[in-house]
C-alpha cells in the first residue's frame, strides 16, 4: 500500500474517533439534563446520508462530506439554521428551556472530552513506552545546523550549544526546533563564550520556505563509510565498510559537516583520506572528489546508542509506573495546548509569515507517518485531539466557543441575547469557518502544486 493511502486511513480513523467522542461529550450531558438530541452524525449528511438508523428520538447516522461532526439538539440555533423549531414555543425538553449553567456544560462537553482524551492517550503512552530523548546539553561538539541559510537568518551555526529559549532550559534536544520557532531570544554557548541572540520576527516564513520545515537542527554525525558506490569514481579506492574518516591532507577531522565541507572546497582534485577501520587500525586511502565535492561513498548513520557509547551524546530514559503517567500524561498535554497557543500568535501577527505554515487535511494528514505505527499514530492523535479543542473554544459564531460566548454573557448579565441575533450570529459565524476552511485547504493545494 503507498504511503499516501497509509497516511490517508490514518487521518480517516483518527478524525473519525476524535469526532464520535467529541459529539459526544455534548450527547452525554445533553441526555443527563433531559434535552432532546434528534441527529448524532459522523460526517456531514448534506442532501443525503451513507447510513442512518433512528434509535428512541435520536436519528443515528454517517454523512458523505467529511469535514467534522454533529449533535442536533432541539431548541438550538446551530448549524442546521432549522428556523421553524425556534419559531414555537419554548418546550420543555428543549435546549433553550435549559437553565444557562446547564447548557454551558453541554456545550463545552466536547473540548472537555478532547482534552481529557488527549491527557489519557499521553498517559498511557508515558506507561508503555516511557521517554526516551537527547539530552541538549550532552552534545560532545555542539548541534548541526542543516541548513546554512536558515542558521544564517536565525543566526546559529554548527558547533553551538542552544542552551535556553526566552530564558527556560531546553532539556529535550528534539523540543529545541519547535522551541525556537515559538520563541524571542536563544542563549547560545559559542566556543567558550555565552551569546544572547534574538529570534528574528520573520524566521517562521523563511522556514516555511526552506526544504525542512523542521528539521534544521540535529547531532553531528561522523563520517562513516557504508560503502564506495560501484558505479562511481572511487569503487576502487580501497574504501571498507565501517571506515571512519579522521583526516584528510593530514587536517584532523570528524563529523559529516567538517568532511563535507573540505569536500567542497576542494573539488576536481584528489586526496589523501586517513579512516580508522572497525578493527581500530588506520589506513590511508587515495581518493578523488569530484566535481560535486564528493568522494562516491554511501554514509553509515550511527543509532543513539553507539552515539552514546562514543559519548557524543547522551539519551535520557524515563519510565513510569502506572500512577507516575498520570500526571506525565497531564503535564504533556498542557505543555502541547500552551506550545500550539504560542504558534497561533504566531500566525496571526502577519509579520511572521507563520499564516502562510497554516495547512488543511492535507497538513493534518502529513502528520501521521508513511508506515504503520501505532505509538505514532496515538501520539498524533492526541496532538490533533488538543488542536480540535482549542479551536472549537475560539469565540467564532458556529463553533462551541462561541455558544460559550453568549452563555457567559447571559449567566453574567441576566440577559439571553435575542434569537434573531443569534441566527444571525451563526450565519456569520459559518462564513468565517468557510473562509478559515478554504484558506487552510488551499494552502494545502498550493503547497502541493508549487513547493
Amino acid at each position: 500500500m503507498s504511503p499516501f493511502f497509509i497516511k490517508a486511513i490514518q487521518l480517516l480513523l483518527s478524525l473519525s474517533f476524535l469526532i464520535i467522542l467529541h459529539e459526544l461529550g455534548h450527547f452525554i450531558p445533553a441526555k443527563l439534563f433531559k434535552t432532546r438530541v434528534e441527529k448524532f452524525y459522523l460526517f456531514f449528511d448534506v442532501k443525503f446520508s451513507l447510513f442512518k438508523k433512528k434509535i428512541g428520538e435520536t436519528v443515528y447516522g454517517i454523512g458523505w462530506l467529511p469535514l467534522g461532526g454533529y449533535v442536533k439538539i432541539a431548541g438550538m440555533i446551530d448549524e442546521s439554521m432549522d428556523k421553524d423549531q425556534m419559531a414555537g414555543p419554548p418546550q420543555p425538553w428543549e435546549f433553550r428551556s435549559k437553565p444557562a449553567w446547564q447548557r454551558l456544560i453541554i456545550m463545552l462537553g466536547g473540548v472537555t472530552v478532547n482534552f481529557i482524551l488527549a491527557i489519557i492517550i499521553y498517559a498511557g503512552l508515558s506507561y508503555a513506552y516511557g521517554d526516551q530523548y537527547i539530552k541538549n546539553n550532552s552534545l560532545k561538539d555542539g548541534i548541526y545546523v542543516t541548513q546554512p541559510e536558515i542558521g544564517e537568518k536565525l543566526g546559529i551555526q554548527t558547533g553551538d550549544n542552544i542552551v535556553s529559549v526566552d530564558g527556560a532550559r531546553v532539556e529535550n534536544l528534539g523540543k529545541l526546533p519547535l522551541e525556537i520557532i515559538n520563541g524571542n531570544t536563544m542563549t547560545i554557548e559559542r566556543d567558550g563564550r555565552t551569546v544572547t541572540q534574538e529570534i528574528p520576527v520573520d524566521f517562521i516564513e523563511k522556514l516555511l520556505d526552506s526544504e525542512e520545515k523542521t528539521s534544521f537542527i540535529m547531532p553531528r554525525q561522523l563520517f562513516i563509510v557504508q560503502e564506495a558506490t560501484k558505479d562511481m569514481h572511487n569503487a576502487d579506492a580501497g574504501f571498507e565498510k565501517g571506515d571512519e574518516v579522521i583526516a584528510i591532507n593530514g587536517t584532523p577531522m570528524q563529523y559529516f559537516d567538517e568532511v563535507a565541507s573540505y569536500l567542497d572546497n576542494n573539488k576536481n582534485t584528489t586526496a589523501s583520506i586517513l579512516v580508522k577501520r572497525k578493527d581500530g587500525s588506520e589506513a590511508t586511502i587515495n581518493a578523488k572528489i569530484n566535481a560535486d565535492g564528493k568522494l562516491g561513498v554511501s554514509l553509515m548513520g550511527l543509532k543513539l546508542k553507539e552515539m552514546e557509547a562514543r559519548g557524543l551524546l547522551a539519551v535520557e530514559k524515563i519510565e513510569y509506573t502506572f500512577l507516575e503517567s498520570i500526571p506525565a500524561g497531564i503535564n504533556k498535554g498542557v505543555t502541547i495546548l500552551g506550545s500550539y497557543i504560542k504558534q497561533m500568535k504566531k500566525i496571526f501577527n502577519p509579520d511572521t509569515g507563520a499564516y502562510k505554515g497554516v495547512g488543511g487535511f492535507g497538513a493534518i494528514g502529513g502528520l501521521f507517518p508513511d508506515v504503520w505505527d501505532w505509538p505514532t499514530f496515538w501520539g498524533t492523535t492526541a496532538f490533533i485531539s488538543i488542536i480540535l479543542a482549542f479551536m472549537n473554544i475560539l469565540p467564532i459564531p458556529a463553533l462551541d466557543g462561541g455558544h460559550v460566548m453568549f452563555l457567559l454573557y447571559e449567566i453574567i448579565s441576566g440577559r439571553k441575547p435575542n434569537d434573531k441575533f443569534m441566527e444571525y450570529a451563526q450565519l456569520i459565524g459559518f462564513i468565517i469557518l468557510i473562509t478559515l476552511l478554504l484558506f487552510a485547504n488551499g494552502n494545502d493545494v498550493y503547497k502541493l502544486i508549487f513547493d
